[in-house]
């Protein structure tokens, strides 16, 4: 049996939110960078309940790293409505896992979309990859989920050519930078779907988002928004920073559908 670990909890976690108002644009919908960030909190609040989340390794100087998400959903939740996220890892291998996400409503009878992610772990003080199989004897092995589906493809990788126009630059700030340190996953996917005017999302809504964080930035950097239209109505947007010499950031693809 694992390391400290008397009792097994289920492998797949389920948490609720609502959908507040203040979290909704002007359709009356949650913010996709909203949920975005409910679907951290469910992954944190898993890890966490099972012995390997931000509890545990904060006393042994390591952290979870967001690589990739991937995020595709049929509708959103609207304001006041209260939604459950479940999630589950259903692959470990010794630098990367991956977890699942399944948006519903409170009572599960209706599916809102799905979710897919990789992460890694470092050690805080070196920024060096840590071993998952290292921490409490491989606890996360534990918990592998292998027989709920997960119907949305998974994360591809977004080409883009070298010559995509730049079409925004912005400075970073306080509001942009969370307790690492750097700037927050969320606000790299708030900034990317900013790069579409109010006029778009009248006639469009997002179907799917994928984000590669590459590199990290922090408060003061010059974030550069390169895109290009990829296929009618999907694009694909690469993020870099600075100026003279520019450091890629994050790559990303956003897929929308006309309503």
């Amino acid at each position: 049996m694992p390391e400290n670990q008397e009792a097994l909890l289920p492998k797949i976690g389920s948490y609720n939110f609502m959908a507040e108002p203040f979290h909704c644009d002007f359709n009356d919908r949650l913010f996709i960078g909203h949920l975005g960030n409910a679907m951290l909190n469910a992954a944190d609040f898993h890890s966490n309940e099972r012995g390997y989340g931000m509890h545990y390794l904060n006393t042994i100087h390591r952290t979870w790293v967001l690589s990739r998400l991937a995020i595709e959903m049929t509708e959103t939740p609207k304001a006041y409505e209260e939604y459950s996220i479940q999630t589950w890892v259903d692959a470990v291998m010794r630098f990367f896992t991956s977890r699942n996400f399944a948006v519903t409503s409170k009572d599960s009878n209706h599916v809102y979309g799905y979710g897919r992610s990789i992460w890694a772990m470092i050690d805080t003080e070196s920024r060096q990859p840590v071993n998952l199989f290292d921490v409490r004897g491989g606890i996360i092995k534990s918990y592998l989920e292998t027989e709920k589906r997960n119907p949305i493809d998974k994360l591809g990788r977004v080409k883009l050519n070298d010559n995509s126009p730049l079409v925004r630059s912005i400075d970073t700030f306080y509001n942009d930078v969370d307790l690492n340190g750097h700037v927050n996953s969320v606000k790299y996917i708030e900034h990317v779907l900013d790069l579409f005017d109010i006029d778009y999302y009248r006639t469009h809504a997002l179907r799917r988002f994928e984000i590669a964080y590459v590199a990290e930035s922090h408060a003061g950097d010059r974030l550069n928004f390169y895109v290009e239209e990829i296929s009618l109505n999907e694009y694909g947007i690469k993020i870099t920073k600075g100026t003279d010499e520019e450091t890629e950031v994050v790559r990303s693809l956003a897929e929308f559908v006309e309503i």
